[in-house]
């Protein structure tokens, strides 16, 4: 007779063995006590000696004037181009730029897996940590995620954490400071406050809590001019997260500098906007460009224009796709109107057809 394939778990024998087998499950279940709650109080890997001998100083971080949050190009088929990566930040370092945030918003970490994610942090470490700072974006919305990637991160070598707080499911004050504390002690950390991604504002109490740890560096603040003044009057450091608003929070708030996207394509008079002197002027001449940036969300703008200036391929991974023709066509204008000379690559920028785009779903 065949014999019957079980899956889980199989008996066999006769019906007292069978009874046997029940009259001792009921003896273990008669001697079964409940077991005590386990508390975790760290899940965190110890920290190496020679980790904490390499961290920054947190002093180190606070003195940055312009962080570009960089730009991730992809290759064809939807994998790192690190070529072109490693020419971008050439390109940000001779421009004068203090750091990068890898895998940001403008990076696009949230479509990147966080073996590429960590990689790509280790990557910018080993190649450029001697001539800027390399800031990870190990948020999550999901404490455990951040915890581990954070962890991570600092194990390749980045000299600060970018931290968001949870979005979509958002949570209460007290989930926000328990969430933070699971990776503050990990090294120096930079709160990322931008309402308008998350659904939640990070408020200035919180900000304040995490402030007596010596590990907190400051706020990226993308709310506006009184957030940026609170924070800057009380001591804090913060750098305006806006690029329409980062020239008025540096030189009449009282911001440290900007975290940028528009430095991708222009980081030298970026520089000069928030690390030279005040310049109203400079301020006009740049808006309409930072005002095309923000006609959709980022990265698109940034992907198009990186694309039409030849310094990345043209490749989008959805969901973001390149802006309409006529909205190329804008760029080229706002390119010729600035200067070419003042934009990263060397390639005369070009208007791209819908056709040079290649758009990537999966890979």
């Amino acid at each position: 007779m065949a014999q019957l394939k079980c899956h889980g778990m199989c008996t066999r024998g006769s019906t007292s063995q069978l009874r046997l087998l029940s009259n001792d499950h009921e003896r273990r279940k008669a001697n079964w006590r409940p077991r005590k709650a386990t508390i975790v109080r760290n899940l965190c890997l110890p920290v190496r000696n020679q980790e904490i001998q390499n961290r920054t100083p947190v002093e180190d971080i606070r003195s940055l004037r312009l962080i570009t949050g960089i730009k991730t190009p992809y290759l064809h088929d939807g994998r790192l181009d690190l070529k072109a990566y490693d020419g971008l930040i050439d390109m940000q370092i001779a421009q004068g730029v203090d750091g990068v945030i890898v895998g940001g918003t403008a990076g696009e970490g949230h479509l990147m897996s966080w073996d590429e994610h960590i990689t790509l942090i280790g990557h910018t470490v080993t190649r450029f940590g001697a001539s800027l700072k390399v800031i990870g974006n190990t948020g999550s919305n999901s404490t455990s995620e951040a915890t581990q990637a954070t962890e991570q991160g600092f194990a390749v070598g980045m000299h600060a954490s970018l931290q968001i707080n949870p979005y979509y499911g958002k949570t209460s004050i007290p989930g926000l400071l328990a969430h933070f504390n699971s990776v503050l002690p990990m090294g120096p950390m930079i709160i990322y406050n931008m309402p308008s991604r998350t659904g939640q504002d990070i408020p200035p109490t919180v900000v304040q809590t995490l402030a007596a740890s010596p590990n907190f560096v400051g706020v990226k603040e993308c709310v506006g001019y009184d957030r940026v003044r609170w924070y800057a009057e009380e001591g804090k450091t913060v750098w305006c997260g806006m690029d329409h608003e980062c020239h008025d929070a540096r030189w009449d708030l009282g911001a440290t500098g900007a975290m940028s996207v528009v430095s991708n394509l222009i980081p030298g008079l970026m520089r000069e906007l928030v690390a030279g002197k005040k310049s109203p002027s400079l301020n006009k001449k740049l808006m309409p460009l930072i005002e095309w940036l923000l006609h959709e969300p980022a990265p698109i703008g940034l992907n198009t224009a990186l694309a039409q200036l030849g310094v990345v391929r043209p490749v989008f991974k959805l969901p973001y796709v390149p802006l309409p023709l006529s909205k190329r066509q804008e760029f080229v204008g706002l390119v010729k109107d600035i200067g070419r000379e003042h934009f990263v690559g060397e390639r005369e920028v070009q208007v791209l057809d819908d056709d040079d785009f290649i758009l990537v779903g999966m890979y």
